[in-house]
């Protein structure tokens, strides 16, 4: 199962069948281990004694090992009892035999060999830079060492060489942290060559979590075939659709067709083509000019479309069961059928939409049908007042929000860009705005983010001006500016266009223009303005039409819904939402659309009415009039607007 965002997203996370309740108001994850906190806990001064004693005893270790570690420094640094050196080069580093063979197995048999004396007094190592190894023998002595994206290869090599076990796994922490999609492969040909099974899985199972990213790097295009069956085999490759797996191999393949036709059968094998739409099978690896002209490839295509009309072919195991259509159903069963006719789906098929709710504290994803809550990630660092969306790629993106840094004085305000690793659940950090701002529009199109108009976080001064965010090159830039200066207006992307709603103007009055910004021909145009003139209001694409509701206009807060027709360029107006509510956040899943938050005023203990902040859900049905809600749980409250 997976995790969405408030505006159609995927998450990565649950699989079905482990769904987790989280409780938001206490941090902690119900199951069936709950009933264990109820269990008698022992006597209070045992468990006093139990930590004391344990604290006493890391505490000796560790001043003793400082202790160690001191000494065994200066020793070296003043060159005692230094009984052997290790020559590199033209470079010969003094050592102890006893803190080499103490931390390195390779050391110990060669000094317990029995070599004459003098092997021993100076141990030549060929093919080994002197830099590397000077800094490995500090790091023995000091537990210090230096490591960056320049050298960990080499000491990473060097450690494995002469098996020095410390070294060797701070360089596989260091790598495991430093993981990343441009790197990820390299990382994974490394722990292999090292015989390194920790790094190894490590960048597979990234390489896995990110595949959709990663099969898009030309550094995908060299791998050799078995490191490409290696990838693409694992049941936990994260891919909604197999169609993206077998068009990535064929691009593969046709990287250098002459030498790689001849592997193709083996990886052909590695393809889950049951779970293809039979008419993609048809249609694209049926026709495929390679496909079809590879007898062997040829004969395999018959058994798959067999498969498809219900034939499986006889197992050599077991014929018989092999008109059973069970393909990888028991796990005894699982070489009954060849690879290509597994129907096993993988673990990023394993789809749920849900509405991710960003705030200041935690990013929640809401299933609305089920009404459950999932923890997707923590959010600390992300501002109030941001701006969030998902791309058609599923990237989750958070821009701006209200940061003030007291400490710079010349540039206090800042508005930070974000992303988050669904993966991980955990933001990160992306180069912020150039200049910080409020009240924009964000918008998407081809995986770039697109940052438009708003208001002058410094200067408080209007904005026509878009910035254009692109992943690839990781940088920011400035493209075609609005046709006006607008700021609290709505954006909503569709179909590669960018459509920018509202707003107030220069002179803060509220406008009903619509523009749409087409990103291949660079250009800004009229569309029909809306009904009602407004700001602050929610928009949503749903069932091919622009939904906006609520918002100021002004006379102050509306009720007031309407919709724009995307293939008649016209509005039409549509029944009232049931409060007069402003920055609603519009919402399409699943065929729906949820109206979530925003602000109303409220009448107060004091019969006062202000402007509140409101947290219910509401499941929007336009084709009838008559409101009705219904508590959910804690502060989450769905309603039906008919």
């Amino acid at each position: 199962m997976y995790l969405y965002l408030a505006s159609d997203i995927k998450l990565q996370g649950l699989q079905a069948g482990q769904s987790t309740l989280v409780c938001l108001f206490y941090g902690q994850t119900f199951g069936q281990s709950t009933a264990k906190a109820f269990c008698s806990p022992p006597p209070f001064t045992s468990i006093h004694k139990m930590d004391s004693q344990r604290e006493l005893t890391e505490e000796l270790r560790l001043y003793q090992s400082t202790l160690l570690q001191d000494g065994l420094k200066e020793l070296l640094e003043e060159k005692k009892f230094i009984d052997c050196s290790l020559k590199a080069g033209d470079r010969s580093l003094p050592c102890h035999r006893l803190i080499l063979s103490a931390c390195s197995p390779y050391f110990r048999e060669y000094f317990l060999s029995e070599q004459n004396e003098e092997k021993k007094k100076e141990v030549v190592l060929d093919n080994v830079d002197p830099n590397i190894l000077d800094m490995i023998v500090k790091y023995l002595y000091s537990a210090s060492i230096d490591l960056n994206d320049s050298n960990v290869q080499d000491i990473f090599a060097l450690a494995s060489r002469f098996q020095i076990p410390s070294v060797f796994t701070v360089c596989v922490s260091y790598l495991q942290k430093r993981l990343a999609v441009g790197n990820c492969l390299a990382i994974l040909r490394l722990g292999v060559l090292l015989d390194c099974p920790r790094l190894a899985f490590s960048a597979r199972d990234f390489v896995s979590d990110h595949f959709v990213q990663i099969c898009k790097e030309d550094e995908f295009l060299q791998l050799a075939p078995h490191e490409l069956i290696s990838v693409i085999s694992p049941d936990s490759l994260n891919v909604e659709k197999e169609e993206l797996v077998f068009e990535a191999v064929m691009k593969w393949v046709r990287k250098d067709k002459e030498n790689r036709v001849k592997n193709l059968g083996e990886v052909f094998d590695c393809i889950r083509f049951r779970l293809m739409p039979e008419k993609y099978f048809k249609e694209h690896v049926e026709k495929d000019d390679i496909i079809k002209s590879n007898s062997d490839l040829q004969k395999k295509v018959k058994i798959i479309k067999d498969a498809f009309a219900g034939k499986l072919p006889d197992s050599s195991k077991n014929k018989d069961k092999s008109n059973k259509g069970e393909v990888n159903g028991d796990v005894g069963d699982e070489d009954l059928l060849p690879g290509y006719l597994n129907d096993l789906p993988r673990h990023g098929m394993f789809v749920k939409d849900l509405i991710l709710l960003v705030n200041d504290t935690a990013a929640v994803a809401y299933d609305p049908l089920e009404n459950e809550c999932y923890l997707a990630a923590l959010a600390e660092q992300i501002p109030r007042n941001h701006s969030s969306i998902v791309t058609k790629q599923n990237q989750v993106y958070v821009v701006g929000g209200l940061y003030v840094e007291e400490e710079n004085k010349d540039q206090p305000f800042q508005s930070y860009f974000f992303q988050l690793d669904s993966i991980a659940g955990e933001w990160v950090a992306l180069p912020p705005l150039p200049s910080a701002r409020c009240l924009f529009g964000l918008g998407e199109s081809d995986n770039k983010i697109y940052v438009i108009a708003g208001k002058d976080l410094r200067t408080e001064e209007s904005l026509d001006s878009v910035l254009c965010y692109d992943p690839v090159a990781i940088k920011w830039g400035e493209i075609k500016k609005l046709p006006i200066k607008v700021y609290g207006h709505a954006t909503i992307s569709n179909n590669g266009l960018i459509y920018c709603l509202g707003g107030k103007t220069d002179d803060k009055k509220c406008t009903n223009r619509v523009f749409v910004y087409n990103p291949k021909k660079g250009d800004w145009r009229d569309l029909a303005p809306m009904k009602v003139a407004r700001s602050m209001f929610g928009t949503a694409i749903h069932k091919g039409k622009i939904f906006i509701a609520g918002g100021v206009t002004e006379e102050g807060l509306t009720e007031s819904v309407e919709a724009f027709d995307l293939t008649t360029n016209k509005w039409e107006v549509l029944p009232e939402f049931p409060q007069e509510r402003s920055s609603i956040s519009l919402v399409t899943l699943s065929g729906s659309l949820y109206a979530i938050g925003g602000f109303a005023m409220i009448q107060l203990e004091s019969k006062e009415f202000a402007p509140s902040e409101v947290t219910d859900i509401w499941n929007i049905l336009c084709h009838l009039t008559k409101p009705r809600l219904s508590v959910i749980t804690g502060s989450l409250i769905t309603g039906r607007w008919f």
